[in-house]
């Protein structure tokens, strides 16, 4: 099969998960901006880090003959101080004429606070301002229905942004209708103790359709399976899908969807 990985973190990752993911056929891995692990503390970490997303990990990724593509922003978790935050956000678009960035993202919402919601709107106005995708982080748990809540009112109220180019990601059985309804792109990340399951994805999908949707890993720090697309591939085969609605889902679904950047070419 070809696929597309169009949220990994893969400056946590090694080069052994590169190897693998070109071995089982991805063909291009996308790679939001997001926490390091750890609270960085001050503007001067992010922009190493988005030097790092930018340069140095699109060159590791060639090694293995990867596209490797990456969102710019200050990552939710991050976004309570808001003086660094807007410090982080001044130094993106040094970045954007970079020939891999392709948005702003993975901007959102962590805890549902005030401060959060702030950065959330300038990151907003921000890729409005400058014609950029935007691809957006919801809570986790408890805190996503709310969560997501906000972000589709927030973004929907500005009439500038186009939702249809707008993924908002991580969607559940709870949310996925909510995002849909309002025109934007929904994510599915699969993980192996939140999140979705590769079952629970594809009932997704047989419920919602397959249109405006993509399946993700979100490999990061934390456990998580940088094949999870290839293996929820490998359960639709299971339920009986063929090659052609696999391809639709896997490749040409996030193909649709990151192409309306023009630097995105494999």
């Amino acid at each position: 099969m070809r696929y597309i990985e169009p949220h990994a973190h893969m400056v946590s990752r090694t080069t052994d998960d590169y190897i693998s993911l070109v071995t089982t056929g991805c063909k291009a891995v996308c790679e939001p901006a997001f926490w390091a692990g750890y609270d960085r503390s001050s503007a001067a970490g992010f922009y190493d880090y988005f030097r790092q997303l930018t340069e140095y990990e699109p060159r590791r990724a060639a090694q293995f003959g990867l596209p490797h593509f990456c969102w710019l922003c200050i990552n939710p978790k991050e976004a309570e101080d808001l003086t660094l935050a807007e410090e982080v956000i001044s130094l993106i678009p040094k970045f954007l004429d970079h020939n891999t960035v392709l948005g702003i993202g993975e901007i959102g919402l962590n805890k549902n606070s005030r401060n959060e919601m702030i950065i959330l709107e300038k990151h907003v106005d921000f890729a409005a301002k400058h014609n950029q995708l935007i691809l957006v982080h919801t809570p986790h748990l408890e805190d996503k229905l709310k969560g997501t809540k906000l972000i589709v009112d927030l973004i929907k109220s500005d009439s500038r942004i186009d939702p249809g180019r707008v993924l908002i990601d991580h969607v559940e059985e709870h949310t996925v209708k909510m995002v849909l309804e309002a025109g934007f792109w929904g994510g599915m990340t699969l993980y192996p103790e939140s999140k979705c399951t590769s079952p629970r994805a594809i009932d997704i999908l047989e419920n919602y359709g397959s249109e405006r949707l993509w399946m993700n890993s979100a490999c990061d720090w934390g456990v998580s399976i940088p094949l999870a697309v290839p293996y929820a591939a490998q359960e639709m085969r299971r339920r009986g899908y063929n090659d052609e609605t696999i391809d639709d889902i896997f490749y040409k679904n996030p193909f649709r969807f990151l192409h309306q950047c023009p630097k995105f070419k494999i």
